[in-house]
């Protein structure tokens, strides 16, 4: 499986890209760790799990993505206009309709909604950070199938911590009072939008509430949307692959974990096939960008083909 991708958003800027590589059947990806090039096969992929913050430019491209691969969407849909955390996206509301425009074509099955991360700021407490999740999750709920959530870890990621200073936006972690308090207001919403609710990469348990732990490269939602694929089934299912899945509720089976990921994470294993430091979104809580300018000249290096980088 294909993530595209935790380090950059190849639906907003490189998804012509990506696509042609598909068909030319694999890639190039720089590790953000020891600078290396490594050759990424594509040939065996069975599904993609496309990441963005605005997938504009996928509704241009649907007909060509779902003739490569099958897919779902993971849309990151916050909203930090007022505090100007994510000064390179589109405007709230033309978010909104593009969700809304992609579940009409996907179904809501397949476009998964994170707020995600959840942030505090000098001017952001809790309470006002549930009433975004309210606001939105009335506007989208309709749309979707799932909320996936999680709490900002800034002090691990130093460049993050540097790039919020120099904003001059200050922030601080959230206590466990504030953790409970999002994450019961939170599970209420979902409730009331037949939502459900789950975390990304969180070690607290809020399952009293009827929170999940999420997948985010989830198996089981690729075997839902491909049961006849026996090569995936294989791979997620190992010796198992021939047992009846449940269709309407039940258990769902283990599925193997990435262990490249962090510790809490529960994704399936995936090969993720995007560079850091080469999203013009400019988030200031982004762990995958160095400096806004180094991502920015990276970027128009790019222009929309990561093999730039390479030359």
């Amino acid at each position: 499986m294909l993530s595209a991708s935790r380090a950059t958003d190849i639906p907003a800027f490189y998804l012509p890209w990506f696509l042609k590589r598909l068909d030319m059947g694999h890639l190039t990806r720089i590790n953000p760790f020891s600078g290396k090039r490594h050759s990424v096969d594509l040939t065996h992929a069975r599904a993609v799990v496309y990441w963005s913050k605005n997938p504009g430019p996928l509704l241009e491209h649907l007909d060509e993505a779902e003739r490569r691969l099958p897919f779902y969407v993971q849309f990151t849909l916050n909203d930090y206009e007022r505090e100007g955390l994510e000064p390179g996206l589109p405007p709230l509301q033309k978010r909104i309709d593009t969700f809304r425009r992609l579940a009409d074509r996907l179904g809501r099955e397949r476009l998964v909604w994170r707020f995600d991360p959840l942030i505090l700021t000098g001017r952001l407490d809790a309470a006002a950070l549930l009433e975004k999740v309210r606001r939105l999750s009335e506007g989208i709920g309709p749309y979707t199938e799932k909320l996936v959530f999680s709490f900002a870890d800034i002090a691990p990621y130093r460049r993050v911590a540097s790039n919020l200073r120099k904003a001059g936006l200050a922030w601080r972690d959230f206590s466990d009072a504030e953790k409970d308090e999002l994450a019961r207001g939170i599970a209420a919403c979902c409730r009331k939008e037949s939502l459900v609710a789950a975390t990304c990469c969180e070690k607290d348990d809020f399952s009293r509430y009827g929170i999940v732990a999420n997948s985010c490269i989830d198996g089981n939602l690729l075997l839902r949307l491909r049961p006849d694929d026996a090569l995936l089934r294989k791979f997620l299912l190992g010796p198992s692959s021939g047992r009846q899945l449940p269709l309407f509720g039940g258990e769902p089976p283990r599925l193997p974990k990435d262990r490249g990921q962090r510790p809490h994470c529960r994704c399936a294993p995936s090969r993720d096939v995007g560079t850091y430091g080469t999203c013009p979104h400019l988030c200031l809580y982004c762990y995958a960008n160095g400096s806004p300018r180094q991502a920015l000249e990276r970027a128009r290096k790019a222009a929309g083909d990561m093999d730039a980088l390479l030359e």
